[in-house]
Formats: structure tokens, sequence, C-alpha cells
């Protein structure tokens, strides 16, 4: 297993010391299938050369000789990363990143439960044939008129931040139907916290059937009535407009209740083999509280959860917990706006698969750094600055400066902080592209010529 721990701090020039050294790498990539040979470009200096483009903002192939001791010709870093099995690689990064996580001890749970946080994010790729083909951009574009879409389902520790799980898929592909490969990486016992579009009878039902408990934000769609005994829909039989599926259960508190969640009708995602495995009525708990906050854009806000215990998890502990999901629009920020992971830029669909996976191990690394100098500055990883943390693995990575082990920077605590989703700076006075840029070209006047 990589010690991160103990070597994070004494990187020098090897990209790949933190993560056991080279011989630990190669050992990695035979033990996946790959075929080693004895080469300059071995697996462990291509990761570590990728590692290294990635943690420097994926910078050109060109500057990265500036930044190493090797000579690195274009061509040759190319065919080395071209040689990389991009199945393979998927194996070396998740035991990478599993050696990351382990290594991180839980020092904070929720009332003992470990707390994973899932939501979707989009990357845009080069215009190219096989990206249209395999990552279509938006119906809604006119072909040429933009780029390849991918949507991107993660999983993510809620105490270090890390990538536990990234999957891939189409813009257009439901993210319901990836959900077997994010319940693979969650234990009994764990919580998975997410907004309003997991909130479903099926996925509910499937965690529940995993002994994974859920704490998710209501759907729009879903009536929710906190009347004790109140009347609910029954199937086959006529009812009033406003009357909520649920069957009341029991009262838990002021708008705090338990309530019978009917089996929905099979979605188009689901199997008819799992449909038919799941139960026909399910208990969950709902509740409701208010953000009294001056300036919030939302005031009301509807849970419904697996967690039906209101003496072990009271109302204000799950409230508390909900403010924690933002977490995980912070953390896809970082990846897409300070790390540069919004348009990738490889130009064929296995090199922007290996490009997004070193994008997530890089990732984790960084978070790795966060959550140590959050242990030895005595303060919440959260205000850990993650560029600052960046910058310092960098600084680690040079050739010619010393290593040392310094205070990152910490952010200030400002609880309860909310802005508008404005933007300052103005656009270019430039049109949209709503055509192929070929149908552009104008023909030049001859005045424009003689000038």
């Amino acid at each position: 297993m990589a010690i991160i721990g103990s070597t994070l701090a004494r990187i020098k020039s090897d990209p790949v010391a933190y993560l056991g050294g080279a011989k630990y790498i190669n050992d990695l990539f035979g033990k996946a299938g790959y075929r080693l040979r004895d080469c300059v470009w071995d697996p462990a200096t291509t990761l570590g050369i990728f590692i290294l483009q990635i943690l420097h903002g994926n910078v050109s192939i060109s500057a990265l000789r500036h930044l190493t001791n090797l000579d690195i010709k274009p061509s040759t870093y190319c065919d080395a990363r071209i040689k990389l099995p991009a199945k393979v690689l998927a194996q070396v990064v998740e035991w990478l990143c599993g050696d990351c996580c382990r290594c991180m001890e839980q020092t904070r749970l929720w009332l003992g439960r470990r707390v994973f946080l899932s939501d979707c994010t989009c990357v845009t790729t080069p215009d190219e044939p096989a990206m249209q083909k395999l990552w279509p951009q938006p119906k809604a574009q006119k072909p040429g008129c933009g780029f390849p879409n991918i949507k991107l389902l993660g999983l993510l520790d809620q105490v270090t931040g890390m990538i536990v799980h990234l999957t891939m898929m189409c813009l257009n592909v439901h993210e319901m139907s990836q959900l077997p490969g994010m319940h693979g990486m969650l234990q009994a016992g764990d919580v998975l916290l997410a907004d309003r579009g997991f909130c479903s009878f099926m996925h509910v039902a499937m965690l529940l059937k995993s002994s994974v408990d859920a704490v998710f934000r209501m759907h729009q769609k879903q009536i929710v009535d906190f009347t004790p005994n109140r009347p609910h829909r029954l199937k086959g039989k006529k009812f009033k407009r406003g009357m909520p599926t649920s069957q009341f259960v029991r009262r838990l508190g002021h708008e705090d209740q338990v309530v019978k969640w009917a089996r929905a009708v099979k979605p188009q995602w689901m199997s008819q083999a799992d449909y038919a495995n799941l139960p026909q009525w399910i208990e969950v708990r709902e509740l409701r509280y208010r953000i009294e906050e001056r300036g919030r854009r939302t005031h009301v806000v509807t849970l419904v959860t697996t967690l039906t215990d209101s003496m072990r998890y009271p109302k204000h502990e799950l409230a508390n917990l909900y403010g924690l999901r933002w977490q995980v629009e912070t953390n896809f920020k970082h990846l897409k706006t300070s790390m540069g992971m919004a348009q990738v830029k490889c130009q064929t669909p296995e090199g922007v698969m290996k490009e997004l996976m070193i994008f997530a191990l890089v990732y984790n690394l960084i978070c790795a750094a966060m959550t140590m100098a959050a242990q030895r500055q005595g303060v919440d990883r959260s205000r850990i600055s993650f560029i600052d943390t960046a910058r310092w693995l960098r600084s680690q990575c040079t050739p010619q400066k010393e290593k040392n082990v310094i205070d990152l920077v910490v952010n200030k605590l400002r609880p309860g902080r909310w802005n508008p989703r404005v933007i300052k700076g103005r656009p270019k006075e430039y049109d949209r592209m709503n055509k192929p840029r070929r149908e552009y070209t104008q023909p030049v006047a001859a005045q424009d010529v003689a000038a």
C-alpha cells in the first residue's frame, strides 16, 4: 500500500513518489495485466509525467520539458500514453485512489456513520466525429455549433472530499441507470446524501436492500402532507387533486412523520427482474424545516430519509447534514474551474477517458494533502485552500525547489454565506455561433487586400 502520509512531504523530483514509487506503480500495472518491458517510458514514468501535466493545469506537452529533468519529445510522450490501455489504467487508478482513501483516517463521522455525497456534472470534449458519436452534443444545438458533452456521476467522501467512484455516460442517459456501479462502492451502514434528482422509490428501495441509508431532498413533484391520519391515493379509485400518494404511519414531531411509499411504475432504465425484486412498500421519514436567514434563496426544505429513529437522528441533525450537500458542488468546481477539467483536450475517446482518470487521481492527491494539512493545523479540511494546496504540490514536484512542509492558507469561516448566481464580467460583443464556422467565411474585399 502507498503510505501517502509519510511520503507526501518528500516528493522531490519524482511525481509518483507519493504513490509508492516507480516499482510499486509498475507492479500494479503488471497485476492489472499489462505486459511490462524494460524501456525508458515504462508505465510509472508515463503516469508520473501525466500526473505532473494535470497538476500544473493540464499544460501543453511542449511545456513539460520545463517542469522535469527529462528531455520530453511530444511524439514520444504521446506514444507512451497511447500504449497504456484504458482498462488497465482504470484499474490502476482505482487501486491508487483506494490507497489514498485508506490512508486518510476518518477523523470525523456524522453520528458514527460514514457519509457520501453524489451528484452529476458535465464536461466538454473537442468537436471530433468520434467524440460526437460516443458523447453527442445536445439536440437543441445545430451540428458544428456545439461540443460533445460527457455526463459524470460522482460519489465523493464527505469528510475528505475524495472521489470514490466516477461514471462516464452520455448526456441523454439517465443517471439512475448507472446506480449499480456507484452502489457497489457503498458498505452497509453508510449514508448517501444527494439532491432531489436522486429521490425516487426505486433508488431508496435499492439502497435499503443494501443496508445503506439515504438523505435526499424531496422531489418537486412529490406531494407532502403532514396532517396526521390524512387520506392518500389508492390505485383504481378516484382522488382529489393535491392528495399525497404516501400512507401516513406515525407522527414524530412538528412537520416530521413516517410514511409508507408504494412501488411506482417500472422506469425504462430498470430491468424487469430488478423491478420484481423490489418490495411493494417501504417506510421512509418525511420532514420539513425552514431557513430563516436573510438573503437565502430557499426558505423551506423538505427531506426524505430512511433514518426513521427520531431519538438517534433528530430533525436538526438531519437539517445540518443536508446543509453539507453543497460541498459536492464546491468539489466539482475545484475539478472543473481550479484544475481546468471543464474542457478536456485529448482528440480521441480513449484519450479523453484516460485524461479524466488522471484528473480524478490528482484531485484525490490534493484532497489528501488538504486533509493532512487540516490535521496538522487544527482546522476543518473544508477551510484549507484547494488552490494553495495545489500550488504547494506543484512546488514539491519542481526539481530545483527545496522540499519543506509549510502551513497552507486557511479560508475564513463564513457560515450561511449565500451569493446569487450572477456574473460581473461583461461578455465580449460578439454573436453566438449558430452555424458551422466554415459557413462564416466571407470573400475578402479588394480594398482590404490593398490595405
